[in-house]
C-alpha cells in the first residue's frame, strides 16, 4: 500500500522539484546586474476550427529589485469576443514560501479606456500586488477563447532589457491543415532558438539566455529581439470570414467586411460639412476645412487597434457622441471628407517614437497599433492624424513618419510609406542677441524658428500654461544657472509648419567673476551637450533614426570697461555624421557674433563605428563649451 502511494505520488513530487521558486537556485550570471529573472515564459495555442481559438498562457518571474516589476505583467485583456477563462496567480517569497494565492476575484477588473462609453467592452484583469521585500517570485497563468481566428499572438523570446530568461516556450496548434497559419521567425540569428514540428503542432523553445543590456541610439526592439510573428491565411474575425495571403488581400478584406457600412452619416451632419465648404473648389482647401472641424468638435481616447479590435465605431456614432479612438476618428474624417466629395484612404500603421516597418512579405492583421489617413492629391500623398487637436493639417510628426504602413486603397491594400522629413527640413534657427554686465549676469533676447521634426518639439508650447512653459526653458536652458523667465510670445504657422518663439531670459552669474576677469561659455543659446555613453564592447548597431539642422546668429554684448583677453578660435568639423560649424567674430572691443552651424544626418550604422560617430558628437559638445575671457581696463591699458 505504501508503494502504491509513493508510485501515484511520485509525478507531483517531481513536479514540486523541478518548479523551484527559490532565489538561490538561479545561476550567479543570470542573476547579476538583473532586475528580474523569468523562470518560465509559456504560451500554447490552438485554433480548433475557423471560429475557435484557445490560449493558455503561464509565466513564472523573479523580480529581483524595484525597477523588474514591471516584468511581472500581471494582466490579461478581454472583451466581447475575448472570453477570460481562467486567471490566477501565487506569491513566493525569497525562499520559495508561498506568500499569497489569488484567484479571479482577487484580480482588479478594469477598463481598458478611459472615458468613453463607446468602448466599456474593452476591459483587463489586473494583478495588484505590492510586495513588501525584494526579491519575490510569481506565477501568473491565464486561459483565454475567442471565436474570432484573425490575429494570432506574437512571441518575444526575450521582450526586454536587464532581463535573464531561463525558459521560454511557444506551441501552436491547429486542427487541420486549411488553418495552418504563416510563420516569420525574425532576429533568431545568435540565439539557439529550437523548433520542433510534429503532425499539426509547431514548438518553439529557447533556454537559458542572460539578460541584454539596453544601448543608446540601438534599433528598435521589433527589428534587434529575436521573435516570430504568427498569421492565420483562413479565419473568422469580427463576423466575417476571410483568406489573407498578401497585403492587396488584407486591404480587400478590410475595405469589404470591416469598413463596409461604418461610413454611415445623418443628414444633418452631411448638410453642415456641405455646408462649411460652400463656395471651395480645390479638393485640398475642403479636406482642411474638414479636419478642422474635426479637431475642433471631437475628442480622442487612447484604444490601441486589437485592444478594441479593427473595426470602427459607426462614423455616425463619433458624430453623436463628439469623441472617438484612432479607429473611430480616422473613419468619421474619412466619412465627412467623401460627404464633401474628396476622396481619402484608411491607413494601418505602427506609431511612435521608433520606426517599425510592416513587414513587406508578411501580411498580417495584427500588424499596427494606430491608425490615419492618405489624402491623395495632384500625384503626392498627404497623411493626416484625427486624433491631435492641434496638429496642423497634414504634419504626423516624429509618431507615424518615414515608416511601411497599410493603404486601404479601394483595388486593395498596399504597403507605402509616409512622409520623411529631410535633415534640412528639420530646421531650427536660433537668433538674437545677450549681454553680460560688470557682475557676470546675463541679459538675452532670443527668436527660436522651428520647422519639420523640430516644429514638433516646440509648438505645444502654445497651449501650455505659464508654469510649464517655465519648466520648459528652465530644461531647454539648463546650461543657464539660475534662469528666469521675462517674457515670451509664440506665433504658430500652420500653413508652413513653422513656429517662432520670442522670448527674454535673465539670469545671475552667469559669469564667472574673478580678479576683475569675467569667464563664460560663449554659446549660451543652443548649447549641444549629449554625448552618447561609452561602451567598453557594443552589442547593437546604431541608427540615427532622424537628422536636423541647426543654423544660429547672435551677438554677445560686453560691458563698457571690458575688453576681451582670450576668445576661442573658430573650428569646422566634417564627417560621414554630420558636420559643425563655429565661429567667432568682433564687431567692437565690446561686441562679439557667434556664428554656428550643425547638421546631423540620418543613418544606420554598424557597431564598430560607433567609437568614431561618438567622438564627434563629443567634439561637438567640447567646442559648444568653448569659453571667453574678458578683462576689465585699467590706467594701464
Amino acid at each position: 500500500m505504501r508503494l502504491l502511494l509513493i508510485i501515484f505520488l511520485l509525478p507531483f513530487i517531481l513536479l514540486s522539484q523541478n518548479q523551484s521558486y527559490t532565489v538561490s537556485s538561479i545561476s550567479e550570471d543570470f542573476s547579476k546586474n538583473a532586475n528580474a529573472v523569468v523562470r518560465l515564459d509559456q504560451m500554447d495555442v490552438t485554433i480548433s476550427s475557423k471560429k475557435s481559438l484557445s490560449v493558455s498562457y503561464r509565466r513564472i518571474v523573479t523580480i529581483l529589485n524595484e525597477a523588474g516589476d514591471k516584468h511581472v505583467r500581471g494582466y490579461v485583456g478581454y472583451n466581447d469576443g475575448v472570453k477570460v477563462r481562467e486567471v490566477s496567480a501565487r506569491i513566493y517569497d525569497a525562499g520559495g514560501e508561498l506568500i499569497k494565492k489569488l484567484k479571479r476575484n482577487d484580480f482588479t477588473d478594469i477598463s481598458a479606456v478611459d472615458g468613453g462609453s463607446l468602448y466599456t467592452d474593452s476591459r483587463a484583469l489586473l494583478l495588484n500586488y505590492f510586495p513588501i521585500e525584494y526579491p519575490y517570485t510569481v506565477d501568473f497563468e491565464y486561459k483565454i477563447s475567442s471565436n474570432n481566428t484573425g490575429t494570432i499572438p506574437y512571441w518575444y523570446f526575450l521582450s526586454d532589457f536587464l532581463v535573464s530568461v531561463e525558459k521560454s516556450r511557444y506551441s501552436l496548434t491547429y486542427s487541420t491543415p486549411d488553418l495552418r497559419p504563416k510563420i516569420k521567425e525574425k532576429n533568431l540569428e545568435g540565439f539557439d532558438v529550437k523548433k520542433v514540428e510534429s503532425g499539426n503542432t509547431i514548438k518553439y523553445s529557447l533556454d537559458n539566455v542572460k539578460l541584454v543590456r539596453d544601448e543608446a541610439l540601438r534599433p528598435s526592439l521589433a527589428n534587434i529581439m529575436p521573435h516570430i510573428l504568427v498569421a492565420p491565411t483562413n479565419f473568422y474575425y469580427e463576423g466575417f470570414e476571410g483568406r489573407i495571403l498578401d497585403w492587396e488581400d488584407a486591404g480587400q478584406w478590410m475595405n469589404s467586411r470591416i469598413l463596409k457600412g461604418c461610413d454611415v452619416l445623418n443628414e444633418s451632419a452631411i448638410n453642415h460639412v456641405r455646408g462649411l465648404v460652400s463656395g471651395i473648389e480645390d479638393d485640398l482647401e475642403k479636406a482642411k476645412v474638414i479636419f478642422d472641424f474635426v479637431q475642433e468638435n471631437t475628442r480622442y481616447i487612447s484604444v490601441q487597434v486589437g485592444i478594441g479590435g479593427i473595426r470602427p465605431i459607426v462614423a455616425d456614432e463619433v458624430d453623436r457622441v463628439k469623441y472617438g479612438d484612432c479607429k473611430g476618428l480616422s473613419n468619421y474624417t474619412k466619412s465627412l471628407l467623401a460627404a464633401v466629395g474628396v476622396e481619402s484612404y484608411y491607413v494601418h500603421v505602427e506609431a511612435g517614437m521608433d520606426k517599425v516597418d510592416f513587414e513587406e512579405d508578411f501580411a498580417s492583421l495584427a500588424q499596427g497599433n494606430h491608425v490615419i489617413l492618405a489624402l491623395p492629391y495632384n500625384g503626392e500623398y498627404y497623411w493626416l492624424d484625427s486624433t491631435s487637436q492641434t496638429i496642423p493639417f497634414g504634419y504626423i510628426a516624429d509618431f507615424t513618419d518615414d515608416r511601411n504602413v497599410l493603404v486601404m486603397k479601394p483595388e486593395g491594400g498596399e504597403l507605402m510609406k509616409t512622409i520623411a522629413y529631410q535633415e534640412e527640413e528639420n530646421l531650427q534657427r536660433t537668433t538674437g542677441q545677450y549681454s553680460i554686465d560688470a557682475s557676470g549676469n546675463l541679459k538675452a533676447k532670443v527668436s527660436i524658428k522651428t520647422n519639420g521634426i523640430q516644429y514638433g518639439n516646440h509648438y505645444f508650447l502654445e497651449d501650455s500654461n505659464e508654469k510649464d512653459i517655465k519648466e520648459y526653458y528652465q530644461q531647454y536652458w539648463n546650461n543657464i544657472n539660475n534662469l528666469n523667465l521675462v517674457s515670451y510670445d509664440f506665433k504658430n504657422n500652420e500653413e508652413d509648419i513653422e513656429f517662432v518663439e520670442e522670448i527674454s531670459i535673465s539670469a545671475e552669474k552667469y559669469a564667472s567673476h574673478t580678479d576683475n576677469k569675467l569667464l563664460f561659455v560663449a554659446n549660451a543659446l543652443n548649447n549641444q551637450q549629449y554625448v552618447p555613453p561609452r561602451y567598453r564592447s557594443r552589442h547593437f548597431p546604431f541608427e540615427v533614426q532622424r537628422g536636423f539642422l541647426d543654423e544660429d546668429k547672435y551677438s554677445i554684448e560686453l560691458p563698457e570697461d571690458y575688453e576681451i583677453e582670450s576668445a576661442p578660435s573658430g573650428i569646422n568639423l566634417d564627417s560621414k555624421y554630420g558636420s559643425y560649424q563655429l565661429d567667432f567674430s568682433v564687431e567692437n572691443p565690446h561686441k562679439i557674433w557667434v556664428s554656428r552651424k550643425m547638421l546631423l544626418k540620418k543613418g544606420d550604422y554598424p557597431k564598430e563605428e560607433y567609437k568614431e560617430f561618438r567622438s564627434f558628437m563629443r567634439s561637438v559638445a567640447k567646442h559648444d563649451k568653448s569659453k571667453i575671457v574678458v578683462h576689465k581696463k585699467t590706467d594701464h591699458d
